[in-house]
């Protein structure tokens, strides 16, 4: 029997939980607590805006928090991936102009 219980993960014992307000705790996911899209910047796909001092506040986003969310998180880390080559290339080019 296959199951996906990996999916979802509430951690009521939290002292933040939930840390996002909801209408439906019993359905919030704290699987990815820290959200992993946020270094996508604009780009998460999430509910996010813009402190005066550009900050991204993503305090009113629900999108890694939602149940039927994994698949779409999971499914956006090849962007991450690329994110990060392009950082780690970046950073090799600086070293080496600094050589």
């Amino acid at each position: 029997m296959s199951t996906e219980n990996y999916k979802f993960f509430r951690h009521e014992a939290c002292e933040s939980f939930p840390c996002h307000k909801t209408d439906n705790p019993d359905e919030f996911n704290c699987l990815f607590c820290y959200c992993p899209l946020y270094a996508l910047g604009e780009k998460c796909g999430g509910n996010f805006k813009l402190t005066d001092r550009g900050i991204k506040d993503c305090s009113d986003c629900l999108v890694p928090h939602r149940k039927n969310n994994y698949d779409y998180i999971i499914g956006r880390f090849e962007d991450i991936k690329k994110l990060t080559g392009r950082m780690l290339s970046e950073k090799d080019k600086k070293e080496s102009e600094n050589e």
